[in-house]
């Protein structure tokens, strides 16, 4: 499994909060359950007050997953997925 870190922004206009069917469904795709079913891991996840930044840190198999199970968000906003490494990781090797 590879980690990743995600950034999802969009407008206030286009904030998915506003609308609740959509905040719904949004809040289901990040359930932990339902990334489980789609071979993605999120470790950690904090929205931005009143900036419209969703950040994810989640693993999975490869980018690839993670932007197919992301997609709704893509729709609402711009998606992020940028490859990442636990502090120890990064010690080991001797380089970010």
């Amino acid at each position: 499994m590879s980690r990743f870190v995600v950034e999802h922004a969009h407008s206030e206009q286009t904030c998915p909060a506003k609308d609740a069917r959509l905040a719904a469904g949004l809040l289901q795709i990040v359930a932990p359950p339902n990334a489980s079913q789609h071979g993605v891991t999120i470790r950690a996840e904090a929205v931005t007050n009143g900036l419209h930044h969703l950040y994810l840190i989640v693993d999975a198999a490869n980018a690839e997953t993670v932007r197919s199970y992301l997609a709704p968000f893509a729709q609402v906003g711009s998606l992020s997925i940028t490859p990442a490494s636990r502090c120890e990781e990064v010690v080991h090797r001797g380089a970010c």
